[in-house]
């Protein structure tokens, strides 16, 4: 059983990735509905809530049906994320999320995200304060370290723990490695088999399919799963694992009018939420992934990803629906 404090999440949780420009509340809502056990809001920038930052405060944005969710922040100034921290807890999240994962270079350079792996006595102290500032549970998200040279995350996890988070979720590349390369789960098996370690450790990275799933959780032996990439544009993917890891079977695919049905359910929400330009710009992302191994599919997939046309997107997604017999899963 996993539980973050009093936060009961069940045997064996999946947990939705905090991603910029993904994980947002439409997103959120429709990987609730198919199973996602705990959701994490994309990461935000502590300069960018002390400033009142619009887009920063914006993704404040929690609802009551999402519980437990978690708020993730982001910086490299101890003071700039105390203070982050008090005025996150005013919004009333289940949980305080750290990211010190984030490998991108704008992030990562400042020493904020995966750039705070260079200093792990920063991290610790960090970590440490943010814990001090506020009653809710921390928890922190990171990588396996910096570079192949310095894979110091069973230390580091312990240390993390000493000073008071109440759960990791580690993502098995370094900083350098991007998301190139296949991520190494032996390092994050290290941590949950560390005898000191006492909180839930959740494994990232890779998780694809159902079998990838049940495989890592009993070779790795995890809390659980935290799932990025394989959501995006296919909510699906949380209900299949654990249908998957109780009958051994697989669940039916969404056919074309489910997919249809829940891209469509998202642009509204995402439109309603952020407005229509932003609203339709950042959904492109989802379409290749909610219409993937569809034969015959090019031609509406290139309109969905190149149209910034609300009504003709939708006119898109209503044809597809309407003539969703000629259309046809590739082998």
């Amino acid at each position: 059983m996993a539980k973050i404090r009093d936060i009961d999440l069940g045997d064996f949780p999946l947990l939705l990735a905090p991603m910029e420009d993904v994980s947002d509340p439409p997103f959120r809502a429709l990987c609730k509905e198919n199973g996602a056990d705990l959701m994490y809001t994309e990461f935000i920038s502590s300069e960018g809530l002390i400033r009142d930052a619009v887009k920063s405060v914006q993704k404040l944005d929690i609802f009551e049906y999402e519980r437990p969710i978690g708020i993730q922040i982001f910086g490299y100034d101890i003071e700039s994320m105390k203070r982050a921290t008090e005025i996150t807890e005013q919004t009333n999240p289940d949980i305080i999320d750290i990211n010190y994962g984030c490998p991108v270079k704008k992030v990562a350079n400042k020493g904020a995200g995966a750039g705070i792996l260079q200093d792990i006595p920063k991290m610790v102290k960090m970590t440490e304060e943010i814990v001090k500032s506020t009653k809710l549970p921390v928890t922190v998200k990171t990588r396996l370290g910096w570079d192949e040279d310095s894979k110091y995350i069973v230390e580091v996890a312990e240390r993390l723990q000493d000073v008071g988070i109440e759960a990791i979720s580690i993502h098995g590349r370094t900083r350098k490695q991007m998301y190139k390369g296949e991520a190494d789960w032996s390092l994050i098996s290290d941590v949950r088999n560390n005898p000191r370690m006492k909180i839930p450790v959740f494994g990232n990275g890779d998780i694809t399919t159902p079998e990838k799933a049940v495989e890592y959780k009993n070779k790795y032996g995890v809390d659980g799963l935290m799932i990025g990439r394989a959501s995006i544009g296919y909510p699906w993917i949380f209900n299949e694992i654990k249908h998957f890891q109780r009958t051994g079977e697989h669940l039916a695919k969404p056919s074309v009018i489910d997919r249809v049905s829940a891209a469509s359910r998202h642009l509204e929400m995402s439109v309603k939420w952020k407005g229509e330009t932003l609203g339709v710009a950042e959904m492109k992302r989802h379409y290749t992934n909610y219409f993937k191994g569809i034969s015959h599919f090019k031609e509406y997939r290139m309109k969905l990803v190149t149209s910034f046309d609300l009504q003709e997107i939708k006119d898109t997604l209503m044809y597809i629906k309407e003539n969703s017999e000629i259309f046809s899963f590739a082998k």
